[in-house]
């Protein structure tokens, strides 16, 4: 047990105990919290109390920007620009849409701008991330009305910032009947919240940690971050399951998926 837990420690420096403990679960041992933290404080392990200050959340749950709660993947996709300096000197903008149910990232749009083409680029990769995980475009994924027309399945929430009050962002989505777009209140950030710490996550615990120098370093680090951000990393939000499992049915966001130990009496 000891081994396992260090072994994803010092796999995933960034991760608190609460991941190493759900990475453990998902391997298989039969383990407390507590034990995994007694472990890795043993070993020298444990993040500094400063660190998780540094990363707080920045912003709660809220569910002001949305009609309707969503209550599965696909219907709200946050989106938003961050940004990011090489150790050369150049800043770039990552662009990126994130499903707000499951948590899942779809792929980045990075660029040394922040406009409505980037804005309009990050929609398109994400329309494309969905077609290659579902196998379909979403438009066919939609419900039609009674004339035939499709309803609109995804609800795009930005901010309020120039890119997404633009006319050609505003004619793009005019022109994709599958998308609604949505702007939050004014000077109200945490109704975007989850995009934003979603790329908290990606700078506190890669970015940040690495020594990126062009902007083809920043987009192999963050592609490597997202892939294993979907499809390995815990997520405590969705009950320590993986964002692709649960964005693809395979898990249930408020019930943990863990693998039950073999050769173990189940109590």
């Amino acid at each position: 047990m000891r081994e396992a837990a260090r072994r994803h420690a010092l796999a995933h420096p960034a991760w608190g105990h609460r991941k190493v403990w759900a990475m453990c679960r998902h391997d298989g041992h039969r383990v407390s919290q507590a034990t995994v933290l007694r472990l890795l404080r043993d070993d020298g392990l444990i993040l500094p109390a400063a660190y998780q200050r540094e990363r707080r959340q920045l912003a709660q749950r809220r569910k002001a920007a949305f009609a309707i709660e969503p209550a599965a993947p696909n219907q709200v996709w946050q989106l938003d620009f961050s940004e990011f300096e090489t150790t050369t000197g150049g800043t770039w903008r990552i662009a990126g849409c994130r499903d707000y149910w499951s948590k899942y990232e779809h792929r980045w749009h990075v660029s040394p701008t922040a406009n409505q083409h980037d804005a309009i680029a990050a929609i398109e990769l994400a329309l494309a991330d969905y077609e290659s995980v579902f196998g379909r475009a979403l438009t066919e994924s939609c419900e039609r009305n009674d004339e035939g027309n499709v309803v609109p399945a995804v609800t795009i929430v930005t901010d309020n910032g120039g890119p997404f009050r633009s006319f050609r962002f505003e004619a793009f989505i005019a022109t994709h009947p599958e998308l609604r777009h949505v702007r939050t209140r004014v000077r109200s950030p945490g109704q975007n919240g989850s995009r934003e710490r979603g790329f908290g996550s990606l700078k506190y615990e890669r970015l940040f940690l690495e020594e990126i120098d062009s902007a083809i370093d920043l987009v192999e680090h963050a592609e490597a971050y997202r892939i294993e951000y979907n499809t390995v990393r815990p997520h405590e939000a969705i009950a320590w399951n993986r964002p692709h499992d649960v964005h693809v049915g395979l898990a249930d966001p408020f019930i943990p998926n863990f693998p039950e130990p073999e050769n173990l009496p189940t109590t």
